[in-house]
């Protein structure tokens, strides 16, 4: 399974308008080659670098796992969200204090559909698809704000 992006490239800095500094909105996602043992894709987007530890950007879960593009300030139909570092459903995006953070996009195939309200804690999304995970994408962006 592969994950990326038009708007950057992995290991590449994501632009501005993706950010607290621009619209704030997601980015454009493609995703390929999910297995056809899916059921549903989740996606976790975090900050490993956050002062206070990881930081929740972004929940997604019961993807269509036939989804071959999530557009710029989008959810695709019938996927759901849930609550972010920011407190708030929905996408959050990339605003470090300071220094280059890396922003993880992890793209989760799963043997279910998730029966979970939207809104729900990324720890609550984690508990339901342990378990039930059968393959993995990842891409990596970066971001530093100009201050």
């Amino acid at each position: 399974m592969d994950l990326v992006s038009s708007a950057f490239s992995n290991q590449g800095y994501i632009p501005s308008q993706f950010t607290c500094d621009g619209s704030d909105v997601n980015p454009p996602l493609t995703i390929s080659n999910a297995p056809t043992t899916a059921t549903s894709l989740a996606l976790i987007v975090d900050d490993p670098d956050a002062p206070a530890g990881t930081w929740t950007h972004w929940t997604i879960w019961n993807i269509d796992p036939k989804t071959k593009e999530i557009t710029e300030h989008s959810v695709p139909l019938g996927a759901v969200e849930g609550v972010t570092s920011f407190d708030k459903v929905g996408w959050g995006g990339p605003c470090p204090p300071s220094g280059i953070h890396r922003y993880f996009f992890k793209l989760l195939a799963l043997d279910v559909r998730l029966e979970l309200a939207p809104g729900v804690s990324r720890s609550e999304l984690e508990r339901a698809i342990d378990g039930h995970v059968v393959a993995r994408a990842e891409l990596v962006g970066r971001y530093q704000r100009n201050k």
